[in-house]
């Protein structure tokens, strides 16, 4: 019993300190806006209240002179006391905000995955198509897959009967099939750009449009070429030229201009599905931007770097976040022979990456001689940087193509995949 009073006097001491320290901040900041008579009011509650802390006096007593301080400090307070709900609440959210700016700018950065540049690592926005009517999700497994995937459907029915045909060429196309970039919004709000693809129903058009980095073709493929082959850019643009070379192919206007059209050898009438798919969103990963500041990044690391200083990426798509996995540091000289990569004479090691690249396995498609490393040549990371390329070398956009990474522009190392739920959650490779 006698630890419970003296337990609830001490809480009480410390109530009458905050609340004279509260009085202290209103005096000092307000005392040019009071009056002398709230002056010597506010002055007097204080030093009563003080003068029994001095004396020790009992919890009893010393809850009646925060009381009559209270009193006063509702009169003078202003902003300060008594605070409103609204301002407590931006308050809250500021020093909220304030922490996770700051763990975001030093410590670690949620980061999304656009492409699939590095497939099959690391996952961009990647297509589920659905062939079949009966395949498609009902309402409630649509909601479920959109939580635990981000997945968002698309519906394209058919305006007439007749066979799909899809436009191929174009300035603006990501890949094959032909495209161009128009305004939209992201979350039905935010405005963006996005890219519109058309595809044919005998003469009538039918539209749909996706984010700027999925990719159609794979979707194309999937939906009218695939035979149960798995997907590359490789295996496309060889389905397109068997297409052309069997004369399976009409021109027609799209988007105001002639375009070659392939035939798919699918028809539909009016009205029935042409085709249902869902854009299944791209890993989302914890970026620790903190040990690189300390540790030289080592090979075969997963590696995030801004790209504002890459001449080659900033004229184009300005400064950027990008990842890819470490494959030179400086002083080192990178060639590819035979779907392998080398580095300074010898099979590159540090990922697994690089040997599934080398035997072409589990979906690693092998590095390919494109850019700066094609046939017979090398690339020798000059001082003070650094190069990186994509795990999926047939479709990377990668040093290959734009270069070395500045070492000022590196960023961190991909840490944990927390979004979406499937296999690939966990700690990142």
């Amino acid at each position: 019993m006698f630890g419970l009073f003296s337990s609830n006097e001490r809480k009480m001491r410390e109530n009458a300190e905050n609340w004279l320290q509260l009085a202290d901040k209103i005096f000092n900041y307000r005392r040019d806006q009071l009056t002398g008579a709230q002056i010597q009011d506010l002055r007097q509650k204080c030093a009563d209240l003080r003068f029994k802390l001095k004396q020790k006096a009992d919890a009893g007593k010393l809850k009646l002179g925060i009381e009559s301080l209270e009193g006063v400090l509702k009169q003078v307070g202003g902003t300060f006391y008594p605070k409103s709900s609204i301002v407590e609440n931006v308050e809250f959210f500021m020093v909220a905000a304030i922490i996770v700016l700051g763990i975001r700018t030093y410590f670690i950065q949620p980061f999304k995955i656009p492409t699939n540049s590095m497939w099959p690592s690391y996952y961009g926005m990647t297509p589920q198509v659905f062939k079949q009517p009966a395949d498609e999700p009902g309402a409630l497994a649509t909601a479920i897959r959109f939580a635990a995937f981000g997945a968002r459907p698309h519906r394209l029915d058919a305006p007439a009967g007749g066979e799909v045909l899809i436009p191929i060429g174009g300035a603006e196309n990501r890949g094959l099939v032909h495209c161009r970039i128009v305004d939209g919004h992201s979350w039905l709000i935010f405005p963006t750009k996005v890219r519109e693809y058309t595809l044919l129903v005998g003469d009538d058009p039918v539209t749909v449009r996706v984010p700027l980095d999925f990719d159609f073709d794979w979707l194309v493929f999937d939906a009218f070429f695939s035979h149960g082959d798995s997907y590359s850019g490789e295996a496309f643009v060889s389905e397109i030229r068997r297409k052309i070379a069997a004369g399976d192919v009409e021109t027609h206007v799209v988007d105001g201009e002639a375009v070659r059209c392939i035939r798919t050898g699918r028809r539909v009438e009016a009205g029935t599905r042409v085709l249902a798919f869902d854009v299944l969103t791209g890993d989302q990963l914890f970026v620790d931007r903190l040990s690189y500041h300390f540790v030289r990044p080592p090979i075969g690391s997963g590696f995030v770097f801004r790209t504002g200083n890459i001449p080659g990426i900033a004229e184009t798509n300005g400064d950027q976040y990008y990842v890819k996995r470490l494959v030179g540091q400086p002083g080192d000289t990178l060639e590819i022979k035979g779907y392998r990569l080398y580095r300074n004479g010898r099979p590159i090691t540090g990922a697994a990456a690089f040997e599934k690249n080398a035997r072409r396995q589990e979906d690693y498609v092998g590095y390919r001689n494109v850019g700066a490393l094609a046939l017979g040549e090398t690339m020798t990371v000059p001082p003070h940087s650094f190069l990186a390329l994509g795990d999926n070398s047939a479709n990377s956009a990668d040093g290959r193509y734009w270069g070395f990474v500045p070492e000022m522009d590196v960023i961190g190392r991909p840490l944990f995949i927390y979004y979406p739920f499937t296999r690939r959650w966990g700690p990142a490779r």
